[in-house]
């Protein structure tokens, strides 16, 4: 089984969280980011039916894909930012 971390991270004059290289819209506060991330990685394990799905890459290419909705990673959320501002 696949599994993925989004890191909640200091960014862009705020809070963020990221997976891999792309990060999310800005959150003014550090509480505000986290709990985004929790959201994000709940929704990644919940099953579905099979569906048609969007995803933007590295590049900023958009890419279609098919997704089985049983096939789902197992996610988790890592604060890493040390001092809260």
């Amino acid at each position: 089984m696949v599994t993925i971390t989004y890191h909640v991270v200091a960014h862009d004059e705020g809070y963020a969280y990221r997976l891999g290289d792309v990060y999310s819209e800005p959150y003014p506060t550090h509480e505000e980011a986290l709990d985004a991330a929790r959201r994000a990685a709940a929704a990644q394990q919940l099953t579905d039916g099979d569906t048609e799905i969007s995803w933007q890459n590295e590049d900023g290419d958009w890419i279609h894909e098919h997704a089985d909705g049983a096939d789902r990673p197992m996610a988790g959320v890592v604060d890493d930012v040390d001092d809260v501002r």
